[in-house]
């Protein structure tokens, strides 16, 4: 069977997006198949911290970035009662040589399709191409397909089959059939986007509340959507749930199920009870991850993005550790060539960085500033934060997460952070 490229690509997501722009800069030809028929703006909010943005300035993506986006200027954490515990600058405003961005979903979504498409041609991205499965042989892999209706679609023939599909992916799933199924935390969260006045900086990244109080993830994703001035604004509530949501990125969400939680939420700075009741469509899924795997690789097939290491949403990191994998992995290609010894080399590196993200985000992702203050509080009401715990204390743990996750700034800035 004719190869029909060097590499294919299976999912148009943003791990697979990013590959293809990645191997197209290195000189390997790919293509990318997405089970959807048509790819539209889904989603919500996510965040790419500086680590991730340096990846993407390389194809020269940084001002349609910035046109779309909200360049984040500071993170911030309150209690459950609106009070002030903890801020730090992000992006440049905390010296980083790159931006923080708090961008939609589609918006990334399209950029990078867009990008894809102008460089590799339009036919590098096939809609409406569910992999179903692939075998694999000592020149290459041959991926099976089927369309929106079940209906076949031709093979394709690759020297190396990269699994970009996500948390429900095929690939995965036949690499490790005995795998069980994701671990869940015992929270739950609803996401939602509304049109907000500017509140803060304008530009802020805020957490607030902690468990059994409720928790919630609130930041502006779009700038002066309307006459009014207002921002598109994402924000995610979390509650402890005795059973998981559907694993479903777009499963729909009800309104009962969480807001009494948060009915009395009416801070100086926001009125998060209103902002949550003047949500059109509300999104919920369950906080779950799986434990890092042996092995991503075998001979000619790998994993990468969420399909290599799912984790739990916190700390901003999920869309930027697709990100950096790409680059680990045309380098290894660079390195060795199309073969298993580069999936072999990339699994070891990106496997265990990955894998070390995923444990930090169940046990002490940024969000541990809240968990700290609820535990030495008990969740009431206090005079100064100072009389709690000191700052310096509360920038070690976000310093922490700094490190293991890849955005040392000082580390980043000397362009050291991403293992090629």
């Amino acid at each position: 069977m004719q190869k029909d490229c060097d590499v294919a690509i299976i999912g148009a997501g943003i791990g697979g997006l990013t590959l293809a722009l990645n191997l197209h800069e290195a000189g390997i030809s790919c293509r990318v198949y997405e089970s959807a028929a048509q790819l539209s703006a889904l989603g919500v909010g996510i965040n790419l911290l500086p680590h991730a943005v340096r990846e993407l300035e390389r194809f020269g993506l940084l001002e349609k970035l910035a046109a779309v986006a909200v360049t984040t200027k500071d993170s911030a954490f309150f209690n459950q009662h609106g009070q002030f515990i903890y801020s730090e600058p992000a992006g440049r405003y905390a010296g980083y040589n790159w931006p923080q961005f708090s961008i939609h979903r589609g918006d990334l979504q399209g950029i990078l399709l867009e990008a894809v498409r102008q460089r590799l041609g339009h036919d590098a991205v096939l809609e409406g191409h569910r992999c179903t499965g692939f075998e694999q042989d000592k020149e290459g892999v041959t991926a099976h397909f089927t369309g929106p209706a079940g209906e076949a679609r031709d093979d394709a023939r690759a020297e190396i089959l990269v699994a970009c599909d996500g948390v429900h992916s095929v690939v995965r799933k036949a690499l490790h059939p005995n795998e069980g199924a994701p671990r869940y935390s015992g929270v739950n969260m609803w996401r939602g986007t509304v049109a907000v006045k500017p509140f803060l900086s304008g530009a802020c990244m805020v957490r607030a509340g902690w468990f059994p109080v409720g928790k919630m993830v609130i930041y502006p994703i779009r700038d002066a959507i309307d006459a009014e001035g207002n921002q598109l604004v994402n924000w995610l509530a979390e509650l402890a749930s005795p059973e998981p949501a559907r694993r479903d990125w777009n499963g729909i969400g009800k309104l009962d199920d969480f807001f009494p939680t948060y009915a009395d939420w009416h801070f100086d700075w926001l009125d998060v009870a209103a902002m949550i009741e003047a949500t059109q469509n509300i999104l919920v899924y369950p906080m779950v991850d799986q434990d890092p795997l042996p092995r991503w690789s075998f001979e000619r097939v790998t994993l990468l993005g969420d399909a290599a290491h799912p984790m739990i949403p916190r700390g901003s990191n999920g869309a930027g550790q697709a990100i950096l994998d790409s680059p680990c992995l045309v380098a290894q290609f660079k390195r060795f060539g199309l073969n298993a010894q580069a999936l072999s080399v990339y699994d070891d590196i990106r496997r265990k960085e990955t894998g070390d993200v995923v444990l930090m985000n169940r046990k002490a992702p940024p969000d541990a500033i809240l968990q700290k203050v609820y535990d030495l509080t008990g969740g009431k009401r206090f005079g100064k934060i100072e009389d709690v715990i000191s700052q310096e204390e509360l920038r070690a743990i976000s310093e922490n997460y700094k490190n293991v996750a890849g955005f040392n700034k000082d580390v980043l800035n000397r362009g050291k952070a991403v293992a090629r």
